[in-house]
């Protein structure tokens, strides 16, 4: 391992690595919740983002998950640590924040790092390489995953971007599998959003360490020549992709007077998640909303995913 030590890494993460693989996690009891949440850094992406006295220090994440939300899960987000990708003592100090303040590293969503289906074979070689520190941060926090991009030229065609994306999660994958960590696949535009695409991507790379981050608002595909959608039906999609799934985003805009969210409907959405798949792992909040502030966002899809929860609990 090229900073950390092969020591420190089996020292740190031993006990995390039986749980990597499969992360959808069993209820101890019938009084276990039927899932536990998480909460995606991005939610808070203008704080971390901005200037002066109203910027958050991203050192203290999982701290501020913790005292501010009362979530004690957090899914750290790439772009929010790329000054200190090398940096072994500013990791070490991030790993001692989520310790002391009692809160699971769940995963590290990964960008800015490269098309992995990129139709140049080094290019496509080199943005592998790039995603491998953040497997060695995700091994050291006791994350299961990095969650990364299934990007291509969506120019090359349905078939051929598929198996573009396919070789570059399959190298990436064989390394991450090495160190217990997963290699998840958001549905993040383009033929990403599309459904059956991506479900079709997971069955050519055909590696249990490789799975997919279903998210219920990221199906925006745009105009591709390939298909003729330029939106897939979220429900449809989330159903093609939860036999992969090693994680769920629960992505919200906007909520109505009742505090449901306006574009997804939780109740249907939880029910094919829980349900039909009967998934048991974390469900990580994503607000990406512009009418209420993060923090009322972040409450608001906490309230909700709550609210749905206790509803089928009840049965």
């Amino acid at each position: 391992m090229s900073h950390l030590s092969r020591r420190a890494f089996l020292a740190t993460s031993a006990a995390a690595a039986g749980a990597a693989l499969s992360p959808r996690l069993a209820r101890a009891d019938a009084k276990a919740p039927l899932f536990q949440i998480s909460l995606a850094q991005w939610s808070l992406h203008r704080a971390f983002n901005a200037k002066g006295a109203d910027k958050l220090d991203p050192l203290q994440f999982a701290a501020i998950a913790k005292k501010d939300y009362g979530i004690e899960a957090v899914e750290y987000v790439n772009q929010f640590y790329k000054a200190k990708k090398a940096d072994d003592a500013y990791l070490k100090e991030l790993k001692k924040v989520a310790d002391d303040n009692g809160v699971k590293s769940v995963l590290i969503m990964c960008d800015g790092e490269g098309n992995l289906g990129n139709p140049d074979e080094k290019g496509r070689a080199q943005a592998v390489e790039n995603h491998k520190r953040w497997a060695e941060w995700a091994k050291f926090l006791g994350c299961h995953s990095i969650r990364v991009n299934a990007a291509s030229d969506w120019k090359k065609g349905f078939e051929e971007t598929q198996k573009l994306a396919a070789d570059g999660l399959r190298k990436l994958t064989e390394f991450t599998a090495t160190l217990d960590v997963n290699t998840i696949v958001e549905n993040h535009g383009g033929l990403s959003s599309h459904g059956e695409w991506l479900a079709g991507v997971m069955k050519l790379v055909d590696n249990k360490r490789c799975g997919t981050l279903p998210d219920f608002g990221n199906f925006n595909i745009g105009k591709i020549e390939s298909v003729k959608e330029t939106a897939y039906d979220r429900y449809k999609g989330v159903e093609e992709l939860m036999p992969y799934a090693k994680g769920v985003s629960a992505k919200t805009h906007d909520f109505d007077e009742k505090g449901n969210e306006t574009k997804t409907d939780y109740r249907k959405m939880l029910d094919i998640v829980l349900k039909k798949f009967k998934y048991t792992g974390f469900i990580g909040i994503e607000y990406e909303g512009g009418k209420l502030s993060e923090p009322d966002g972040i409450k608001a899809t906490k309230k909700l995913l709550e609210t749905v929860r206790d509803e089928m609990a009840k049965g």
